[in-house]
């Protein structure tokens, strides 16, 4: 070692670079897991876009209300099927701010249609953190504070007006609270059935792996759609929304769980064989513990990438649900039963924006299998 005059030391020695590489890796290896995961993840674009866009649509989901303009259900008669507004800010070459123009309904004798015509030399400026319709923030606090409203006396329809008058983008932002919750009650039902039955049927085997076995390939031959439609029908119609919600959200959890035991009855069957299993129940260790501390642990990727992929599944369940009438109904408001009031194709092609609710169950189903393939891919570091 020299030492130099500002009092640091250089190794005289001759650079290695093999040595340097090897200590590099040495490095990588002895870091933690989670960070080894989140390095491979970072390098998977599509996966990390996506859960970002995931983590802001679940942190928006307390403040729907508030971002909302109008309430879920509120109604303007004279502007029904009113198409979208644009938000401007310039008028005439000057900088005045978020405006919109009043709509004014004009019959159309020729197509026997109301025609909403935009009032264009009347420019209303939009206002914030205005009053507006009472909602519940976070369900908990009752406010009327809304983030943005319309103008006095015009509307502000951003992406249109269903056929009773109710704003589309207000409705979309309620709807993704009941839409984007039932995935994550479904799956966690789900997850807990074929967690349960996948390792007891894995570890113990015999008679009752046997019996599980025959349930799972009972439940797996049903055909599902009809009996999604059976069982939804049999929910009674005078139940509140929020009932149907949990019944719906347990039937397409009940449901889904088979495939997931069958996966972690197949890893248990192989694992228990293993050194450290053995070892661990030579030492007294409980069949619980030996599942909880030494069997789940080594499947945790697989059941994590298996979450993200299964909760998509179950957001398009509810929606075919609601959207054939058998899943939520009105008053509750959900993408499903948005689409519901959009069956009339003759409706779509007069009114496309009526169709919009399409749009975020598209956006959401793929990013939630971006984010699975993502955590699929990363879930195991040390793989090339």
């Amino acid at each position: 070692m020299t030492k130099l005059p500002d009092g640091r030391y250089v190794d005289d020695a001759p650079f290695d670079p093999e040595a340097s590489l090897q200590q590099l890796e040495r490095a990588d290896l002895d870091a933690p897991n989670w960070i080894l995961v989140w390095r491979k993840f970072r390098t998977h674009k599509l996966g990390l876009i996506s859960g970002i866009f995931l983590l802001l649509c679940y942190v928006m989901l307390p403040f729907a209300g508030f971002i909302a303009p109008y309430g879920p259900n509120e109604r303007n008669g004279e502007h029904l099927y009113a198409p979208p507004q644009s938000v401007n800010w310039f008028y005439e070459g000057e900088f005045i701010g978020p405006y919109v123009f009043p709509i004014v309904a004009e019959a159309d004798l020729e197509t026997f249609q109301w025609t909403f015509v935009p009032a264009t030399d009347d420019p209303r400026s939009v206002r914030f953190f205005c009053e507006g319709s009472e909602y519940k923030l976070a369900g908990l606090i009752k406010t009327d504070t809304h983030l943005f409203c319309a103008p006095e006396g015009a509307t502000l329809f951003l992406w249109g007006s269903d056929r009773l008058g109710r704003d589309v983008f207000s409705r979309i932002l309620y709807g993704a609270q009941l839409s984007l919750t039932v995935g994550l009650i479904g799956i966690s039902v789900s997850f807990t059935l074929g967690i349960l039955f996948g390792s007891i049927a894995g570890y113990f085997g015999g008679k009752i792996d046997w019996v599980i076995n025959r349930v799972i390939e009972i439940l797996r031959s049903l055909p599902e759609l009809p009996l999604w439609l059976a069982l939804s029908a049999a929910v009674p119609s005078n139940w509140s929304p929020v009932a149907v919600f949990f019944i719906i959200s347990i039937i397409l959890g009940i449901l889904d769980w088979p495939g997931l035991a069958r996966s972690v009855r197949a890893k248990f069957l192989s694992l228990r064989e293993e050194e450290y299993v053995r070892a661990a129940e030579m030492m007294g260790a409980s069949s619980g513990r030996v599942i909880r501390k030494h069997l789940l642990p080594n499947f945790m990727s697989h059941l994590i990438a298996s979450a993200t992929l299964s909760i998509p599944a179950m957001i398009l369940g509810e929606t075919a649900l609601s959207f054939l009438g058998l899943g939520l109904r009105a008053p509750a408001v959900s993408w499903g039963v948005m689409l519901n009031d959009a069956q009339n194709l003759a409706s779509i092609e007069i009114y496309p924006w009526t169709a919009i609710p399409m749009l975020p169950i598209i956006v959401i189903v793929l990013a939630f299998n971006f984010l699975g393939d993502g955590l699929r891919d990363s879930l195991d570091p040390y793989q090339q």
